[in-house]
This record gives C-alpha cells, sequence and structure tokens, in this order.
C-alpha cells in the first residue's frame, strides 16, 4: 500500500519542489541533476540522474527513480523542468508511476511552435509571428529551440539548426501568470516580473523574477484571461506557467510551461502542492490562496572558474547551495539568492545587493581554488 505522503520529484533541479512538497507536509524522493546541499536536506533520499549538460536520459532516469520508489512505495510522480525537449521520458515514468501533471502529449502540444501558434491565433491571444525558413529581415527576429528553458534556447536570430525555429521580436516587460488547472478551468495564483542576467553567449538567460508584478489592473486583467483560455485549450493540469510581454497598449504570449517552473519559491504557501496534486486530480482549491508579502529571487551564476567549491558559510537567504568540491565554470549556476519584505521594489532591491555581495565573494574565491587545486596536485 502507498504511504499517502511520500512523492517522487524529478526535476533538472528538485529543490524547489522538494520545498514546497514538505510545506505540504508530504515526504519527497528526489531525483535531479545536481544533488545540492539543500535538496539533500529537504528530501527523504536523493539521486542524481543525469547532467547539466548532456541533461536527463529516458533508461537512467528511470532506473534511478525506480531505485528511490523500492523501498517507499510512494503515491506517485511529480515533474518539474528538462522534460519539455524529451517528452519520451515523461511516458516512460507514466507507465510505472501515478503521474501528477500534464501528459507527454499534452505537453507536446504545448511546446510545438506551430501548434501554440495556431492555438493562440483561434483564441484571440497575441503572439508573435513565427516561421521556419530564414526571414529577410533578421534584426528584427529570435531563433528559439523548441521545448527549452529559462532563457538559454534564445538567441539573436542566426542560421537555425534542427528543433529551431525564427520567432518576431515584440517589445514589452517580461511577465509571468502562474496559475493551476484541472484540464477544464483555470484558477489564477498570481503575476510576477521576470528579468535576464545576459552573457556573451547566453543574451537572454535567466536572472529573476519578483512578486506580484506591479502591473496595472485592465493588463492584469488581460493576460489572467489569456491564461485561462489557454489552459482550457490545452487541457492542462496542476501548476503552470504562461510567460507574456506586457507593454503599454498591447501584449503577447511568448510560451507556456507547462509544469511548476521557476517561480515557486517567491509563490511559496503551505497548500501550494497539495493544490497541485489535488488539480491533477480535477479538483480546484475552494478558495483562492492568498500571498501577503512581496519576493523575488536571483540565480547567482559564477562570476569565474570555481574549480573546487569549498565549504561555505552559506546565508539563509541561499538556496541551492553547491556542494563542497563541485567544479563551476565560469556562468555556471550557483545558487538562488531569495528575499521577502512588504513591497515588491523593496523585495527586488534586497535580492539585488545581496547578489551583489555574493558575487564578491565568488570572485575572491576564485584565486583561492585554483591555488588550492595546484597544491593538491
Amino acid at each position: 500500500m502507498s504511504s499517502s505522503k511520500t512523492i517522487l520529484i524529478a526535476a533538472a533541479s528538485g529543490r524547489a519542489l522538494a520545498a514546497a512538497a514538505r510545506r505540504s507536509h508530504y515526504r519527497p524522493l528526489v531525483a535531479d541533476l545536481f544533488g545540492d546541499l539543500d535538496t539533500r536536506a529537504l528530501a527523504a533520499a536523493n539521486v542524481v540522474a543525469g547532467d547539466m549538460e548532456a541533461g536527463f536520459e529516458v533508461s537512467a532516469l528511470v532506473s534511478r527513480v525506480r531505485q528511490l520508489a523500492d523501498a517507499e512505495d510512494p503515491i506517485g510522480l511529480v515533474y518539474g523542468s528538462g522534460f519539455e525537449d524529451r517528452t519520451e521520458i515523461i511516458d516512460a515514468l507514466s507507465r510505472r508511476f501515478p503521474i501528477f501533471g500534464n501528459r507527454a502529449e499534452v505537453v507536446a502540444r504545448a511546446k510545438d511552435p506551430r501548434m501554440l501558434a495556431r492555438l493562440c491565433h483561434d483564441l484571440g491571444v497575441p503572439h508573435p509571428e513565427i516561421r521556419f525558413d530564414p526571414p529577410a529581415d533578421p534584426d528584427h527576429w529570435l531563433i528559439k529551440r523548441q521545448g527549452g528553458g529559462g532563457g538559454l534556447h534564445i538567441a539573436f536570430a542566426r542560421a537555425r539548426r534542427p528543433g529551431e525555429y525564427y520567432q518576431r521580436r515584440v517589445e514589452g516587460t517580461p511577465i509571468s501568470v502562474l496559475f493551476i488547472a484541472d484540464g477544464h478551468r483555470a484558477q489564477i495564483l498570481g503575476t510576477s516580473r521576470q528579468w535576464t542576467a545576459p552573457s556573451e553567449d547566453l543574451p537572454f538567460r535567466y536572472g529573476g523574477a519578483v512578486r506580484p508584478a506591479l502591473l496595472d489592473d485592465a493588463s492584469t486583467r488581460e493576460i489572467s484571461c489569456a491564461a485561462e483560455r489557454l489552459a482550457t485549450g490545452l487541457g492542462l493540469v496542476g501548476l503552470n506557467s504562461a510567460d507574456f510581454l506586457v507593454a503599454a497598449d498591447a501584449y503577447h504570449l511568448l510560451e507556456i510551461n507547462p509544469r511548476p517552473g521557476a517561480t515557486l519559491d517567491i509563490f511559496a504557501h503551505p497548500d501550494l502542492f497539495a493544490a497541485h496534486l489535488e488539480s491533477c486530480r480535477g479538483h480546484l482549491p475552494s478558495a483562492p490562496l492568498i500571498f501577503t508579502t512581496a519576493c523575488a529571487t536571483a540565480i547567482a551564476y559564477a562570476p569565474c572558474d570555481l574549480p573546487s567549491v569549498p565549504a561555505l558559510d552559506w546565508p539563509d537567504w541561499c538556496l541551492d547551495r553547491q556542494r563542497p568540491q563541485t567544479r563551476l565554470a565560469q556562468g555556471d549556476p550557483v545558487c538562488t539568492i531569495f528575499a521577502e519584505a512588504k513591497e515588491p521594489r523593496a523585495a527586488q532591491a534586497i535580492v539585488a545587493e545581496r547578489l551583489a555581495a555574493l558575487r564578491s565573494r565568488l570572485i575572491e574565491l576564485g584565486p583561492i581554488t585554483l591555488r588550492s587545486e595546484e597544491s593538491a596536485a
């Protein structure tokens, strides 16, 4: 008989889902790509089932997840990021465990650029023009990889490779709508404003987010209604998000993320994870989930190569803390910075200060870790 409070989690980074599960008094068993200190502290068991460069591979992940489940008999599995471009893994997992999330074919539809463009057209949701042949005016276009995430799949227009497509550039502020759905209806949980942390090779790399988005009421209603229509049109279940660019007089839907995503930490609520499970069973929350304070998170990327991360005295506002002796290249994610305040501008200012302080510390550590490695050799 399954334990009613034990749940499997599979995600590129499983920490945020594990934390959400603990807040709802579930016992998470986590398979991810990092096995960072926070995930190991939160999870009843944690296995690393791939690496950041290659991602997940179906047989290896299924084997590792089965190892987690063998002695536990969990109620099912929740997946996060890492599967939009390889939905066959979701399908393989669903043949072995009850899945609390969208079916593989639903994820494939949501991440298919042609299908999403047609759905937006049919529902009257503004969406940037897409194409698959090279544009005559490339300065007005981006190129994206189907199923990508975190902004790592977006670049300025160039020659297209397999699995990529062109999307016309539009102006606006990046706004994400988090919602929960039961396959027929959707309930909006809130909005967040996002920003990038560009590097030379990754001009649209995800930087962070703040909640609430400080959007005017009319724009909030418009994009919320659009997200609800898209959720119904796709038959989504559980926690999902819709990414928009919002300008003064227009908005455009950019992408649907058909799974719990990057804003879980700023939507921390004791009932959120349980609501995800229940909505996948067809039951939306009977009362709205209320978020009283403002929250912000930012990703700290390594400002230099760190051949061996030392045992740091991490501040309590650092999440996803790296294990000692982890090797990080410049640009690799080091941790997530968190801040909470009464107002979103204050939360974002605090997270920026903390990010700068950690970056300075990491720059100091760069030569130290290099010297330590040379001494060990």
